[in-house]
């Protein structure tokens, strides 16, 4: 994309002109250079947006409970963007559920800003663009981002190293709650979200939760992370959960603000980068001769990295 049309399409998105924060999200995802060129000329205007990472397992109401804290923001004046992480068809590797089916409410409304994005295969449960998205729309102005990862179970820590604050959202009946997902999950919420609070097993789930925090014991019980029901579907209790997410923010920091989640990042990013610069050949070609014992994995990565250094 040319010099000038990079800057008309700063200043559009900066005049909150939605189109272009749409097209500016489709080069952000692509993981196209334009895309890159823009959020590096408009990264001075991040760090004002409140991140917040809604994770847990599938079927825990994530969904709905982002559409009602988007809601509730709405009402509070507050500009809303929503980054939806999908699981990726096998066959489009593009993302399976998509915005058009995500948040009827809101399509109309300027004021919300709705992405869904494929993971493409990616562990984690955050999509190889979420970081580039979340700073896009914290440049475009937006008071909130939402992430809502895919909810895979416990290889979604990567959202505590991008957002400032970290809602597990947890339901009453999953069979056995917490012990299911407590290895890695658990330790990355700022807040607990129990949702579908008004079926049986709630107190149950509370308890498991604060027994938990008890055998954890990290700085006392009143460092825990806050526990809060809702009933998502019927908007109970989301205004409470919002201002304990709010709480749990200034008590814990702005991350964008943090070398040591930046440290983290600049690692994801420089990984991303180098990758791309391998043919799909040069590795499938050093699989096979692993597979075949023609080669071992250690001399495999020997070669490829001498020939990323030939492209320098």
């Amino acid at each position: 994309m040319a010099t000038d049309s990079l800057e008309a399409l700063q200043q559009r998105i900066g005049a909150g002109d939605t189109r272009a924060l749409a097209r500016a999200a489709s080069l952000v995802e692509s993981q196209s250079q334009a895309g890159r060129d823009l959020i590096a000329a408009m990264f001075p205007q991040t760090g004002r947006t409140l991140i917040i990472g809604i994770t847990g397992p599938p079927g825990a109401g994530k969904s709905t409970l982002v559409d009602q804290l988007t809601k509730e923001l709405r009402s509070e004046g507050k500009t809303v963007g929503v980054i939806a992480v999908d699981p990726s068809s096998p066959f489009s590797h593009g993302a399976i559920l998509g915005d058009r089916i995500r948040m009827q409410d809101h399509h109309s409304d300027p004021g919300v800003f709705i992405r869904s994005m494929a993971t493409r295969g990616k562990l984690g449960g955050i999509a190889q663009a979420t970081l580039e998205m979340a700073l896009l729309l914290d440049a475009a102005g937006r008071d909130v981002v939402l992430i809502e990862t895919v909810g895979v179970g416990q290889d979604e820590i990567e959202i505590a190293r991008l957002a400032d604050v970290t809602v597990l959202v947890l339901m009453p009946g999953m069979g056995d709650d917490v012990q299911a997902i407590k290895a890695g999950v658990m330790e990355i919420a700022d807040v607990f979200a129990i949702n579908k609070a008004d079926l049986p097993g709630a107190d149950r789930l509370e308890q498991e939760i604060r027994a938990m925090q008890s055998l954890a014991d990290e700085g006392g019980r009143e460092n825990a992370a806050p526990v809060r029901r809702v009933v998502a579907s019927e908007g109970q209790g989301v205004r409470e959960l919002l201002a304990v997410i709010r709480s749990a923010f200034e008590k814990r920091g702005r991350q964008n603000a943090r070398a040591d989640v930046w440290e983290f990042r600049l690692r994801e990013i420089l990984r991303d980068n180098l990758l791309e610069g391998l043919s799909d050949e040069a590795v499938s070609g050093h699989a096979k001769c692993v597979a075949a014992k023609m080669e071992d994995p250690y001399g495999a990565v020997h070669a490829l990295r001498a020939e990323l250094l030939a492209q320098t």
